[in-house]
């Protein structure tokens, strides 16, 4: 911390104060094209772990199949629930029609 010449006799202590947010923006991306149907693709699901997740992939798992005609659903589960997605998760993305990630607690 610097300190500031006398104020009247006083001296003053300076503070300085630092912005921690990156000044460039990252690039961004194109969102991929919407699918024109779900019949017969491949759908990955990817959770963060939590229970709250379990039951609601479950059933998402089966109108899938049964109202949107998806020919399999892949579920894959993060190591650690506050971080990306683990590296052959995101290896297998590619192999996917369309990926649903949720969290829940």
């Amino acid at each position: 911390m610097k300190v500031a010449p006398p104020y009247f006799g006083k001296r003053i202590m300076a503070l300085q104060v630092l912005d921690p947010t990156n000044e460039t923006a990252p690039p961004l991306g194109a969102p991929a094209p919407r699918l024109a149907a779900l019949a017969g693709k491949t759908v990955g699901f990817i959770s963060n772990g939590k229970e709250g997740t379990k039951g609601f992939f479950a059933h998402l798992d089966r109108m899938l199949r049964e109202e949107g005609g998806v020919a399999s659903v892949i579920t894959r589960v993060k190591s650690n629930y506050s971080a990306p997605a683990d590296a052959p998760i995101v290896d297998e993305i590619a192999g996917w029609d369309a990926v649903i990630t949720g969290i829940g607690d």
